[in-house]
């Protein structure tokens, strides 16, 4: 084995190669400005800190990168949190939200506590006087982005 003595060279921080690249992603810093942060703080913060900073991802993209956010329909048939924006209720079903691995990481009081204050919320009328104009819409820009690299 060769020994080598005097300082190791640190790796250089140069961009990669720029390839072609599309990622769908969550912004981070958005994540949190669904409602459902108002009824589940600790799945959104898990949501999160899973996704790295779109400048992160840009970097590692290299290239010219440009991102857009992503229009999610009132009638998105996939079962990540924010398809679910104008239709509270189904985040009330076990099957919906288990489609949703942030899910996961909370613990059963803070489901619990979800399930009760969000129940109650519907039937007082109180979701809808906040939020009820999203029953109506036809899309939600939450934090669903597109990430595009090009050489």
């Amino acid at each position: 084995m060769a020994r080598r003595d005097g300082p190791v060279a640190k790796p250089s921080h140069q961009p990669p190669i720029p390839a072609v690249g599309v990622v769908l992603t969550c912004d981070p810093r958005l994540v949190r400005d669904f409602w459902l942060y108002e009824y589940a703080p600790e799945v959104l913060d898990a949501e999160a800190r899973r996704y790295p900073p779109i400048e992160t991802m840009a970097f590692a993209l290299g290239g010219t990168v440009t991102t857009g956010r992503v229009a999610i329909p009132l009638d998105c048939t996939d079962g990540f949190n924010e398809a679910y924006d104008g239709r509270p209720e189904m985040l009330l079903d076990p099957a919906a939200r288990q489609a949703c691995s942030a899910w996961s990481f909370i613990d059963d009081a803070a489901r619990e506590r979800f399930d009760r204050m969000l129940s109650r919320h519907l039937q007082s009328g109180a979701w809808d006087e906040r939020f009820g104009h999203l029953r109506t819409q036809a899309t939600y820009e939450g934090s669903l982005v597109i990430v595009r690299a090009t050489p």
